[in-house]
């Protein structure tokens, strides 16, 4: 009796343990940080750097596979905010019609498209991450955005 009690204790034991290690890694609870959005992109094997997107926000750039895309930050309180954006535009030539985009946004659930003004269309998909976020939900979050990507270039038939 004795020896199965210790063999019941120790599989408890090892049980606790492998939990402990399996709790997912807080984001804060303000938020994140373009450094922290650099770091955490690196991590995952992308390039990263901080930039300005051209209309004077400071923003995340990165590629897939040769698709060119930034990290915008949303509800921001100082340098750390609670919500990010994926968004990858495309040069079009007007060659998508706005039949076209309505219908991947009303068959496609994770991002959605549009046209700009200069007949360009873009892929964006949010992120909420506070409170209560993670980055392994966010790593999950980029990975559906990754697949997404690929997903709409089949549809669009962009190079």
């Amino acid at each position: 009796m004795g020896r199965t009690l210790r063999i019941i204790a120790a599989a408890l034991a090892l049980g606790l343990a492998s939990t402990a290690t399996a709790q997912a890694r807080s984001i804060p609870d303000d938020g994140i940080t373009l450094d922290d959005v650099v770091a955490w992109l690196k991590d995952k094997g992308q390039d990263a750097k901080i930039t300005d997107d051209g209309n004077g926000h400071k923003i995340v750039s990165s590629n897939l596979g040769g698709v060119k895309f930034g990290v915008y930050m949303f509800d921001c309180n100082g340098a750390r905010c609670g919500s990010i954006q994926f968004a990858a535009g495309f040069p079009t030539s007007g060659k998508i019609s706005a039949s076209r985009v309505n219908e991947w946004n009303r068959t496609k659930r994770w991002a959605r498209g549009y046209l700009d003004t200069s007949n360009g269309i873009w892929l964006e998909s949010d992120v909420d991450l506070t409170p209560g976020g993670t980055y392994e939900l966010l790593s999950d979050n980029f990975a559906t955005w990754k697949k997404t990507v690929e997903g709409f270039k089949e549809f669009f038939k962009l190079n």
